[in-house]
């Protein structure tokens, strides 16, 4: 007979080693594991949950990675398409790290812009794009070269 208590809980399998990313908007988890460089060809376990109730979000989406961890700039990736996210680093099945992520002020060579004319976008000019950030809740970013405003994009 199941018990009352874990009925209607999420369950997903614990991971020994790796990372968490919790609170990502739902539907996103796919751009998070783009981010992460996750394709058909990865080795360690990877689990998505998408579209899941949350208290905290309506719905939100969770990914699981084992034997990984995350660099500043991937951080700052997931800031940009799941802003509210938390991630979690995993050691021997036990959280020893929690972070909430945090949109910088400034993405630098992080986002491509839109505007095909910007200078950004020339071959002949080694320019990293600058996007500031106008807005977060949506996430609304603004070329710092061509003025271009954009909603999030990776």
């Amino acid at each position: 007979m199941p018990d009352k208590k874990q009925e209607g809980k999420l369950k997903i399998r614990n991971i020994k080693n790796g990372i968490s990313i919790d609170h990502i908007t739902a539907g996103k988890a796919p751009e998070v594991l783009k981010i992460l460089g996750i394709d058909q060809g990865f080795k360690d376990s990877v689990t998505i949950a998408m579209n899941v109730k949350s208290s905290k979000m309506r719905n939100k989406d969770i990914v699981k990675v084992e034997n990984r961890d995350l660099d500043v700039n991937e951080i700052n990736k997931i800031s940009v398409v799941a802003p509210q996210a938390t991630i979690n680093w995993i050691q021997d099945f036990r959280v020893v790290k929690k972070e909430e992520v945090k949109l910088p002020d400034e993405l630098i060579d992080i986002v491509n812009c839109p505007n095909p004319s910007c200078i950004t976008n020339k071959d002949r000019e080694p320019v990293k794009s600058i996007f500031l950030v106008k807005n977060t809740d949506p996430v609304v970013l603004v070329c710092k070269y061509c003025e271009r405003e954009t909603e999030s994009l990776y």
